[in-house]
């Protein structure tokens, strides 16, 4: 499956940090800014850059937001940058659960029920032992379960939805009715997700960010279930990488809206590994802050994958398991809500020290 790429639009993030006025950002915007309004509109503490070619400016969140307000139409993009960089997503819940971000990061654990999982920790057709696998995720300290019925590793086979059907919602509704964790569907067809929304899921998990099957996207605003939206551009070459990508998150965002999912439903993913060398996910992890500028909570999964292994010299899955923590602290620092984790124990407490570290303040 393909989708056709988007382009780039929209305003960028070139640098941040905190400062003694409150955190500031350098932001690139989309276009030559109106030389009649923005010089006397700056306020002095905003610098602006090249305004007739590809304007730059650099000032305090606040600042830039309020110049984006005061702007009016021609200052809205700058305006809900600003805001999305100085403030956490909204609140998300998923069934009884209400997840609060800016204050940790949330861990979603992957049960995958397939006999082909790339990590080889699949429980195939054995409702007992995807049971035994949800309860040692709980026991670890999970917040919430991502059920797969389809393996989506390099190579992988598509499975016909009647066997991802069969394989799927028995578990679905065997740990809706044992367990009260949120679960998420991990899964590309709307006919899956739809069955497994009424299994007892309450998110899906949709690799191609709801430009992949085009029925999925009206299934989720039905259920009024929560959605990730992955970024996954199989057979591009990428002229501007991190470009590109934010503006595919922005195509799901949009779709989402106008099949009337509620803007506080959708959750966003860069997709490491999903139609991306590890060279050009290891550029995605290290800029993650950069899809802060989308305003959803923002989901990373690098968990045993081909990236980790890459950095280590190949090694095999088996051996990931440290590098998977260095990947999971860098993202929890550079703002990620949620990771996704085979490792749940380990990667608890990787996530709970850097949430003290990163998001500790003085005083």
């Amino acid at each position: 499956m393909s989708v056709p790429p988007a382009e780039p639009s929209e305003v960028r993030l070139l640098a941040q940090g905190p400062g003694p006025s409150g955190p500031w950002a350098r932001l690139l915007l989309p276009g030559p800014v109106d030389p009649t309004v923005w010089p006397g509109a700056l306020p002095p503490g905003v610098s602006l850059e090249d305004a007739t070619g590809d304007p730059v400016v650099t000032g305090t969140l606040a600042e830039l937001a309020a110049l984006g307000l005061r702007l009016g139409s021609s200052g809205r993009a700058l305006a809900n940058a600003a805001r999305a960089l100085r403030r956490p997503p909204p609140p998300l819940r998923l069934g009884g659960a209400r997840w609060e971000f800016g204050r940790r990061t949330y861990l979603l654990g992957v049960l995958n029920v397939t006999p082909d999982s790339f990590s080889g920790d699949g429980v195939g057709a054995s409702l007992e032992a995807a049971r035994g696998r949800a309860r040692e995720l709980v026991a670890e300290g999970v917040d919430a379960i991502d059920v797969g019925g389809e393996s989506t590793r390099p190579g992988h086979q598509e499975v016909p939805i009647a066997e991802e059907l069969r394989r799927v919602v028995p578990v679905l509704e065997m740990l809706a009715a044992e367990f009260e964790v949120p679960l998420f569907v991990d899964t590309a067809k709307a006919g899956v997700a739809r069955a497994a929304l009424g299994a007892g899921a309450v998110a899906v998990n949709d690799i191609w960010g709801l430009r992949g099957d085009p029925e999925m996207a009206a299934v989720v605003a039905a259920a009024d279930a929560a959605v990730v939206c992955m970024h996954n551009q199989q057979g591009v070459t990428y002229q501007d990488l991190r470009g590109e990508v934010l503006a595919g998150l922005r195509e799901s965002q949009r779709l989402a809206v106008e099949a009337g999912i509620s803007g506080d439903r959708v959750l966003v993913d860069p997709g490491l590994g999903f139609g991306k060398t590890p060279q050009q996910s290891l550029e995605l992890l290290t800029h993650l802050d950069e899809f802060r500028l989308l305003g959803r909570p923002l989901l990373v999964g690098t968990s045993r994958k081909s990236m980790v292994g890459w950095m280590l010299d190949n090694r095999p899955v088996g051996g990931r398991l440290m590098g998977t923590a260095a990947t999971v602290a860098w993202a929890a620092a550079r703002g990620a809500d949620v990771v996704r984790v085979h490792d749940v124990a380990a990667m608890r407490d990787v996530a709970r020290v850097t949430d003290r570290l990163a998001r500790h303040r003085s005083g």
